[in-house]
């Protein structure tokens, strides 16, 4: 058996090296904490989105330009308030009583729709006829003759020249806005036509306006 004074050395000792690895775990621990914490990834900014690119509207084409190019073609056309209007007597584009657009029309509505295209004004197809009553196999009355050849023509401009249909409106007019008097043959002549109206504001679309 130890001596009293070994044992109590002993103790001492034991009790020493037991505060020691307490500090040591705690050390320990506190380091390890720090160190997951230190390497903990930082969290990244939200990218920033650039801002849109906002494209400016287009200016539309001074009416006065088109008006120009029209005349330079050899057609009728004269400037009203509700915007350009190009004339197009029922001789150049139709048989009597048709509404199938001649093949020796083609040249005319092709400088028609080459001026057209770019524009991005509304067009109205406006049919007008004479004074005298008709009735065919096809055609009741002026009415749907004139709004049939302006189907035909808006049929023509988007089919084979491309021209966006949300752009164009029929309207039919029957004999109701004679050009000239339909007392003489020239008078009637010039009264059965179809117009073609390009909107002066190209924003504006053409309420009101159908075919019937």
């Amino acid at each position: 058996m130890k001596p009293r004074y070994l044992q109590q050395e002993s103790a001492h000792r034991d009790r020493w090296a037991i505060s020691y690895l307490d500090v040591v775990t705690i050390l320990l621990i506190f380091f390890v904490a720090a160190a997951a914490k230190g390497v903990a990834p930082t969290p990244l900014p939200a990218p920033v989105k650039p801002p849109a690119v906002v494209k400016p509207p287009e200016s539309p084409r001074p009416l006065s330009d088109v008006e120009q190019k029209l005349r330079s073609a050899g057609l009728d056309v004269h400037r009203e308030e509700r915007g350009l209007v190009i004339s197009l007597p029922q001789a150049i584009l139709f048989a009597p009583g048709d509404d199938r657009i001649s093949e020796s029309a083609r040249p005319v509505v092709d400088e028609i729709a080459a001026i057209l295209s770019p524009l991005p004004n509304r067009v109205i197809l406006v049919g007008h006829a004479d004074s005298q009553p008709i009735h065919n196999k096809r055609f009741r009355n002026n009415w749907e003759l004139s709004s049939a050849r302006g189907l035909s023509l808006l049929d023509l401009l988007t089919a084979t020249y491309g021209i966006d249909e949300s752009r164009l409106s029929v309207s039919s007019e029957g004999s109701n806005r004679p050009k000239s008097p339909n007392d003489t043959a020239d008078g009637r002549a010039s009264n059965r036509r179809v117009e073609i109206v390009i909107l002066a504001n190209f924003s504006d679309a053409p309420a009101g306006d159908s075919a019937g």
